[in-house]
């Protein structure tokens, strides 16, 4: 008697779909993060400290 694994294809599709997910996911996070250094960077350092900011800041507020 031979048994198949009828789950096997489907449990593929959704790791490769998953890690597509992820990966997509991820550019959009970088991008984000990029955007916002773009917009604190033309900032002037009187703008960045109103809003409370330095402009060694910029890098760990884009991270978040």
């Amino acid at each position: 008697m031979t048994v198949s694994n009828t789950n096997a294809p489907s449990a593929l599709y959704i790791s490769t779909a998953s890690a597509v997910y992820r990966l997509i996911a991820a550019v959009a996070d970088w991008n984000d993060a990029r955007l916002t250094r773009k917009a604190l960077s033309r900032l002037t350092d009187r703008e960045l400290n109103d809003i409370g900011l330095v402009r060694g800041d910029i890098d760990s507020v884009a991270r978040r």
